[in-house]
């Protein structure tokens, strides 16, 4: 039941688009996988073989650690509602750090404004694309996005924000560098 296609059809970016959640998932040799589960508010699909999102501060910091360990990256879209469907997007990954040229471009090209915890940019250059049924997959109704993470930026002032992904974000839970340095943070 599984098809496969080197780049995104306009049907496969309808679907996309059509979606609220996603999952990534990267990986380093020696260390844990790493899946997690995002909203589609800050992924933007910037052509047939690019995706991109803006990564927030979160907890830990694995998938930056695991592009420099690795590169791998799986981005995954499951339909909870309308017609099923499972879409993979296969490829390498990359870090955009806050602060660089690259970055500034990237925000002020898809994004109306940055969020005060906004910590960097996942590029996925992906080479596969692999859909499937999905008749397994449950269905969901959306209701909102949750406002905790905003609630949460919103009551911290940069500084506390920066002190966050000092402790938080600077190496992954196995100790691989995620890329971030103190001295990037202020």
């Amino acid at each position: 039941m599984a098809e496969q296609f080197t780049s995104l059809s306009d049907d496969h970016a309808a679907f996309i688009a059509r979606q609220h959640m996603f999952f990534c998932a990267s990986a380093a040799v020696g260390a844990r996988i790493n899946l997690t589960p995002r909203s589609t508010e800050l992924l933007r699909i910037t052509g047939p073989n690019e995706a991109l999102f803006l990564d927030l501060v979160g907890s830990s910091n694995e998938t930056a650690a695991h592009m420099i360990a690795d590169g791998r990256l799986t981005f995954m879209f499951c339909a909870v509602a309308g017609p099923p469907m499972i879409m993979r997007l296969y490829g390498t990954g990359r870090t955009i750090h806050r602060g660089t040229d690259e970055y500034q471009s990237l925000i002020a090209e898809h994004f109306t404004q940055e969020p005060v915890n906004a910590r960097q940019i996942f590029v996925l250059d992906f080479d596969l694309v692999q859909t499937s049924c999905g008749y397994g997959v449950p269905m969901f109704e959306f209701t909102r996005e949750r406002p905790s993470l905003k609630n949460w930026a919103k009551s911290k002032t940069p500084d506390e924000i920066e002190a966050y992904k000092r402790k938080k974000n600077l190496v992954s839970m196995d100790g691989l560098p995620t890329g971030l340095k103190p001295d990037d943070l202020a």
